[in-house]
């Protein structure tokens, strides 16, 4: 078994109190007792795979960060108290939706609604006839969004009451985050739970009374549908308004005042090595043993949380608590790569586990993930040398390549879980793209293994290996809805040298079986039918791919990925980078002749496309050493801190200010699904002001993290990134400076070597005969030069510097030693 095979050897959010007594009013009978919706169940972003929680399981947001999740056919409601895609049959309706770009909004522009994109005419529209709005927000890969479209949307009678009583308002939460985060914060503020689709009434001036998530079409027993709750709503708005808006208004200004992150005056930033040994406590504390990850399930890969921990050990390792961190990270990522999360087949990684061996996934694969997750085994691969994590960081960037790739450099964002089965039919199931029976195995794998105990064939070899049986190896619990009856989730189940040994072959032959199969295997997968495929290109999501195409480029030294990577930076500045406005556009899209198209007006950019971004051209900068990366990711710093820095509290806000359509300025303080871009954006300033010498920066990286010092330091497992940051202001960045020649081998020799270890507190520079960009900024550098004519390594601390190095292994050798050096300093 897997668990046995790679055994290891060594070793509560607070709300805003919700107005119950409102919710009362809404839904409770006239003596005053309480109608039960069905409790706060949630399935974690679109599956109804799991087996939902119990309806008092409210896991504290902070500690198990699981952004991108959806409640379960469950519904919860708070007060202020499958592809989706375009059908071939003639429609009988369209909306207006049917103009826009954004692949989930198009899903909608045949639904008998009569639905506004978020904008000015539905806002108008909502004042002008004082209709309360309904705010439906959701993003095309999410399969209860699907579902509640099917249910509701496309049902006659439930278009006509939300078209002649609200304003229907479509919203693709991929293109405006900062909506959705305004209005999930309420949700979950007042329910304590959330996730999509989510499902907002709004005052005509934009304030919510009333939110949810999904609703099916119907009552089910004591649980309301969404025909009911419009009823309800309705009587409410003409007959208790003055209680719903005055109660809406009242718990909005307890979410600005219980959302605000802003610095004391004379505070500073908390200490770095206290807050990162809570941050290891606390981590440990809800790690999983057997299978690693941290919760038993549904199981996120979390790469927010391995990075820390690797950067942990990074100035612990002669500790317990060092080797510790480590361990956890590498096992998890480990077990991660061998198990059904991970496409054995056609590479990259779903989106989570519903159980806690990462066998049975949510089959939705998201681009956001890939990139994190690539930087994450790549740089497993610098600390432990295994060849196994670089493996793993190339397979993701070939799906991502093969699958997620724009011909214009950009990178789409995600795959839908849901599929229409190979053998047809109309309804799409999760996990039919991926998934295998034992007897198509067979089919395609039946030639006897030459020399193999008991004449076994290919087929018998793949199936011992991967866990295919013949009844199908997904459990009933695991599949409450039937949908993988009789069907396979391929995970190593044995190591290649315990398969070897079953059938009395070689593990190079047992290597060169596996690969085969796989390889015939997804050719098959090619000629079934396709999940439906997120063609939006998003600026920030694409920064995060930028990350990883140049880091990993650059530990294995591979010119073809460097090169995808920077044409991914001339992407971003072609499609997404409005020169005359000096502002990063939000998102792109594909065309129907397969090329790029904006929206007019296009949607600006937020806090995490800037961040995000920025932190992309530092590494390419770093993996290439071509200086206009460098000087573009200075040009965005200056546009970020315009648009977004608070100046009277410090950090950044999500949003631009100014917006009044916006109803809260939110400072992300968690690190989730993805980073917060304040966590981010920490990491940038502290790298700029190395490469700049602008001491205005490292000083807005110190006011940053002190605004979030309180959070730091209560649940820094909360904000693991933002605990990197912190680390690297309290280490201080070293300086690593290149003398020699562009491309000469000399030159390649020390940058490799610089490349090869994991470094997470440094920054890398190249001087050579034309280099004038950064000896502007940093006048010391021009006194650095080239020793004996060869290329020579500087490696500084606030420009101190240590001998001139000329030979690799000396260079690796000091790096490898001050790193070691930190701890005890």
């Amino acid at each position: 078994m897997l668990r046995l095979a790679w055994r290891r050897s060594a070793f509560q959010s607070s709300h805003v109190e919700p107005a119950r007594f409102l919710s009362a009013a809404l839904w409770g009978p006239a003596d005053g007792t309480r109608r039960n919706s069905g409790g706060n169940i949630r399935c974690l972003r679109q599956t109804p795979r799991p087996p939902p929680p119990t309806p008092g399981d409210k896991s504290p947001l902070l500690l198990h960060p699981q952004p991108a999740c959806c409640l379960s056919p469950s519904v919860f409601m708070s007060m202020a108290s499958g592809d989706g895609g375009p059908s071939s049959a003639p429609h009988r309706h369209t909306n207006r939706l049917a103009k826009e770009r954004s692949p989930y909004l198009l899903q909608h522009a045949h639904n008998p609604v009569d639905w506004y994109p978020w904008g000015q005419e539905a806002f108008d529209k909502a004042r002008s006839e004082d209709k309360p709005i309904f705010l439906s927000v959701g993003y095309s890969t999410c399969h209860w969004c699907h579902v509640m479209e099917r249910e509701s949307f496309e049902d006659e009678e439930i278009g006509r009451i939300l078209s002649d009583n609200f304003v229907c308002i479509k919203l693709d939460r991929e293109e405006r985050p900062d909506v959705d985060k305004v209005y999930m914060t309420f949700v979950q503020a007042t329910s304590g739970g959330g996730g999509w689709p989510m499902s907002i009434w709004l005052t005509p001036d934009l304030k919510p009374f009333i939110g949810g998530t999904y609703f099916p079409p119907r009552d089910q027993g004591r649980r309301p549908g969404l025909k009911t709750v419009l009823t309800r709503i309705l009587e409410q708005w003409q007959n208790n308004r003055p209680a719903l808006e005055s109660n809406g208004e009242r718990i909005l200004e307890a979410l600005k005042k219980g959302t605000a992150v802003a610095a004391n005056p004379g505070e500073s930033p908390p200490l770095a090595p206290d807050v990162a040994n809570r941050c290891f406590q606390q981590l440990a504390h809800s790690y999983e043993e057997d299978y690693g990850g941290f919760r038993d399930s549904p199981k996120f890969p979390s790469p927010v949380n391995l990075m820390f921990l690797m950067s942990y050990w990074s100035v612990n390792r002669s500790t317990s608590e060092g080797i510790e961190a480590l361990q956890m990270a590498l096992h998890t990522l480990r077990m991660m790569a061998l198990g059904g999360i991970h496409d054995h087949v056609a590479q990259g990684f779903h989106r989570y586990s519903t159980d806690s061996s990462w066998h049975v996934p949510h089959f939705e694969k998201m681009l956001y993930d890939q990139a994190q997750l690539a930087v994450a085994y790549i740089t497993a691969s610098q600390v432990s040398d295994e060849q196994l994590f670089a493996d793993v960081a190339k397979d993701i960037l070939l799906y991502v390549s093969r699958d997620l790739s724009d011909k214009s450099g950009g990178f789409y964002s995600a795959e839908d879980a849901d599929s229409v089965p190979a053998s047809g039919g109309a309804v799409k199931r999760e996990g039919a793209f991926c998934v295998w029976t034992a007897s198509e195995v067979r089919e395609l794998l039946p030639d006897v293994v030459e020399g193999a105990n008991g004449g076994a064939t290919h087929a018998d070899v793949f199936m011992h290996h991967y866990g295919v049986k013949e009844q199908g190896n997904v459990a009933p619990e695991q599949d409450p809805h039937g949908e993988l009856e009789g069907q396979n989730v391929l995970i190593v189940r044995y190591s290649v040298e315990l398969t070897s040994a079953r059938f009395g072959i070689s593990v190079e032959k047992v290597n060169k079986l596996l690969a085969a199969a796989r390889a015939k295997m997804a050719e098959v997968r090619t000629s079934r039918p396709r999940p439906h495929l997120d063609t939006k290109m998003l600026a920030s999501w694409n920064g995060l791919m930028l990350s990883a195409y140049a880091r990993v480029g650059a530990v294995l030294g591979d010119k073809a990925l460097l090169e995808r990577a920077a044409q991914t930076g001339y992407f971003l500045k072609e499609h997404l980078w409005d020169g005359e406005r000096q502002t990063i556009l939000r998102c792109c899209y594909r065309g129907d002749q397969m090329e790029v198209q904006q929206i007019s007006p296009p949607i600006c950019g937020f806090l995490g496309d800037y961040a995000f971004v920025i932190c992309g051209l530092l590494d390419l900068y770093e993996a290439t050493l071509q200086t206009e990366w460098l000087q573009w990711a200075e040009e965005l710093q200056l546009r970020q801190d315009v648009l977004f820095w608070d100046h009277q509290g410090g950090g950044y806000f999500c949003s631009d200010p100014s917006d009044s359509t916006v109803l809260l300025q939110l400072k992300e303080d968690q690190d989730g699904a993805e980073p917060s871009a304040n966590s981010v954006s920490a990491s940038n300033l502290l790298r700029l002001s190395h490469y700049t010498g602008r001491q205005d920066w490292l000083q807005r990286s110190q006011q940053l993290l002190t605004a979030f010092s309180e959070r730091l330091t209560r649940v820094p497992i909360a904000l693991p990134e933002m605990v990197r940051s912190l680390m690297a202001q309290h280490y201080t960045l070293k300086q690593i400076v290149i003398c020699g020649q562009r491309d000469a081998p000399d030159t390649t020799s020390l940058l490799a070597a610089v490349n090869s270890l994991f470094l997470p507190h440094k920054v890398l520079m190249l001087i050579d005969d034309d280099e004038s960009f950064l000896c502007q900024r940093l006048p010391v550098l021009s006194s650095m030069s080239r020793q004996g004519g060869v290329a020579t390594a500087h490696v500084c601390q606030d420009f101190t510097c240590a001998l001139p190095v000329t030979d690799p292994q000396e260079l690796r050798r000091l790096l490898r030693d001050e790193a070691t050096e930190m701890r005890a300093e």
